[in-house]
């Protein structure tokens, strides 16, 4: 039982002294802390001021300096005990704004107290740096106030050296005063700059690791979606969803894929997967090609979302001799047997961001159905594209002869399957004048 009750009693100390603490804001701990810090610097300084006093046999002021011990160490305790910061600094701020005075007007006047009154200055100043500018301004007025009734009574009711306190006296503790009250406010501002200054250095960290983040998280984003509708999707929460007039849409699929995976491990199966999309990646990049997804061993990719390269249908038919050339030519994807075959259509499409989690943007249209019945249909190492697709490459490809196929849900449609590339003056196909398409599991030819 007493175990329980031991075990209770800290559970408490904990959800009170703890928690509160742990909520705080770095401004609030600094806070808190330069308040500590005053108190205790003016409970350290009444003691002193108490020895002396006591020393001197000045026992008619000796009151005041206690009860301002007796009430500053119970805000304190009290706060060690409830974390009510609310509290203690009402309590604090009214010692040193009161105290002083009334310490003053006990010992007679402003001269005889050596300015003791000066303390009460603290008030407003603590106000300031543990409140808020706001907050200080009423115990400014109050300073002022206090002073000027101090002044009234210095000036109609004072006894000069009615305490028989020599001048000699009043003059050291002049300088004590002056001197202690200026040290407390140069360290309190000091601590308060200081600390300031560590808070700032932290928050220049945490905003370069922010930024840092925020890099890597538009770093993923543009990876995961083509260019401009990342920045849209930055700058805007709505629906993104556009309409195309004209783009070529591209499906490239594995062959001998699913009989491979039988043989080898999951990690022998990504890898291979991320060797041929990863070659893929950079074929697209290098054509300036949006990759829209893989779908199982299938690579879609798209040109003409962006006006940046008119060309796109060249540079999407390109893309797909290279891709044929990377799989015929990687010793990997050699020693596997692995091959692909490609489906080339043009024309409108539907694209736009789906999803809230793990979003993807996507196209739709019949544009993109044409070029997976085209995938399905040719055979491997085979580029088979749409007659519109056909047309608008004719003049710098070879072709075989149209092909009509029997599309399900479409019917009778002609496709044109592509052979190879007609060579320029200028450019890259140097060894003769056609560059004819790697056959399967080969390389490519010249003639």
């Amino acid at each position: 039982m007493a175990a329980g009750g031991m075990g209770g009693m800290v559970q408490h100390i904990d959800s009170k002294e703890v928690k509160p603490e742990v909520m705080d804001t770095q401004e609030e701990k600094l806070r808190k802390s330069l308040l500590i810090f005053a108190a205790a610097f003016m409970t350290f300084a009444v003691m002193l001021w108490l020895a002396i006093y006591w020393m001197m046999g000045l026992n008619f002021s000796s009151n005041v300096p206690l009860g301002y011990q007796a009430v500053s160490v119970a805000s304190l305790i009290y706060y060690m005990r409830t974390r009510n910061f609310e509290v203690l600094r009402f309590v604090q701020l009214t010692l040193f704004l009161f105290a002083p005075f009334i310490m003053q007007w006990s010992i007679g006047s402003s001269v005889t107290s050596s300015g003791v009154a000066l303390w009460a200055l603290l008030a407003p100043i603590g106000a300031l740096v543990v409140s808020g500018w706001k907050e200080s301004i009423p115990w400014f007025f109050a300073y002022i106030v206090l002073t000027a009734v101090s002044g009234f009574f210095d000036f109609y009711l004072g006894s000069g050296t009615a305490t028989g306190i020599p001048m000699n006296t009043i003059g050291v503790f002049f300088a004590l005063n002056f001197a202690a009250m200026s040290s407390i406010l140069y360290f309190l501002v000091r601590y308060f700059v200081v600390e300031t200054e560590k808070i700032k250095i932290q928050l220049d960290q945490q905003h370069a690791l922010l930024a840092e983040e925020q890099k890597k998280s538009e770093r993923v984003l543009f990876n995961v979606l083509p260019s401009n509708i990342a920045e849209r999707l930055k700058n805007s929460q709505g629906l993104i969803a556009d309409g195309y007039a004209d783009v070529t849409v591209m499906f490239a699929d594995l062959v001998n894929f699913t009989q491979l995976t039988e043989q080898m491990s999951p990690e022998q199966m990504v890898g291979l997967l991320n060797t041929v999309f990863s070659g893929f990646d950079e074929l697209s990049e290098k054509y300036g090609l949006e990759k829209i997804k893989t779908i199982g061993d299938a690579y879609m990719v798209v040109g003409g979302l962006s006006r940046e390269r008119p060309d796109y249908v060249e540079d999407m038919a390109n893309m797909a001799i290279d891709m044929l050339d990377f799989v015929a030519r990687h010793p990997a994807l050699v020693k596997r047997n692995l091959g692909i075959h490609i489906g080339i259509a043009t024309g409108p499409v539907v694209a736009g961001v789906i999803g809230t989690k793990r979003f993807i943007y996507d196209l739709w249209g019949d544009t993109v159905n044409i070029a997976s019945r085209l995938t399905d249909d040719a055979r491997q190492g085979h580029i088979l594209t749409d007659k519109l697709t056909y047309n608008r490459l004719r003049f710098g490809y070879l072709f075989e002869p149209p092909n009509v196929l029997n599309v399900k849900g479409k019917g009778e449609m002609t496709s044109y399957r592509m052979i190879g590339r007609v060579a320029h003056a200028d450019g890259p196909d140097t060894a003769g004048n056609v560059y004819h398409l790697p056959a399967a599991g080969g390389a490519p030819a010249s003639a």
